[in-house]
């Protein structure tokens, strides 16, 4: 590697205050990256029991549902889910894990109507299987929600966990052995140079008294 920096006293205390400030920088980051690599392994433990959970309560309900399309004529499935009586309300706001700010949804679902509940329909021309997929969907909803949290902190925590691996790798294999060959250099020119000029004192004092 080439070194160009001045061989002086000056560059290499400033050498050794970055160099000092690098190995903690190091130190630092390597402990982030452990907090978040953990924090990472949680998350995804709980995403996929989460996952697990909803797509069973999910194919259940839309195995039913199957089987409402197929014993209803499709108008009267059509006409019964065509003006729906429930809204969902939902605010996200946000939760720092190892600085990376998260999404938190927080949802309130509520009825538009107070006859019917969770269904938009009566229950003269639909099917008993129909009323079933209906109340599991808007069960596992909280599910959904809180699914969809955990999948997207756990994208984010991987990013940056990825940039900070990036950044440790970059102080602990190329900037700190670098400036510590420098500050090597440096000191190795330090020593050349008292070593010839104390060279010259001697010569020096050897010509004084050789002329004596």
């Amino acid at each position: 590697m080439e070194i160009r920096v001045n061989p002086t006293r000056m560059e290499l205390n400033r050498l050794k205050t970055r160099l000092t400030m690098a190995r903690r920088g190091h130190k630092l980051l390597k402990d982030k990256r452990d907090e978040l690599i953990r924090q990472f392994v949680i998350l995804v433990r709980e995403n996929k029991e989460l996952r697990e959970q909803t797509e069973k309560a999910l194919s259940g309900a839309f195995a039913r549902f199957l089987l409402a399309r197929a014993a209803m004529p499709i108008e009267s499935l059509e006409n019964a889910l065509m003006y729906p009586t429930r809204r969902l309300s939902l605010k996200v706001t946000r939760e720092n894990i190892m600085s990376v700010y998260a999404p938190k949804f927080e949802w309130e679902e509520t009825a538009v109507t107070e006859e019917g509940g969770i269904y938009p329909y009566g229950f003269v021309d639909t099917s008993a299987e129909l009323d079933s997929s209906i109340e599991t969907i808007s069960r596992v909803m909280s599910q959904l929600m809180e699914l969809a949290e955990v999948e997207k902190a756990t994208q984010l925590l991987a990013v940056e966990i990825e940039k900070t691996r990036r950044r440790v790798n970059a102080l602990e294999y190329v900037l700190i052995p670098q400036m510590e060959e420098t500050i090597r250099y440096i000191t190795m020119k330090l020593e050349e140079n008292e070593r010839g000029a104390l060279v010259r004192l001697m010569k020096i004092k050897d010509v004084v008294r050789a002329s004596r």
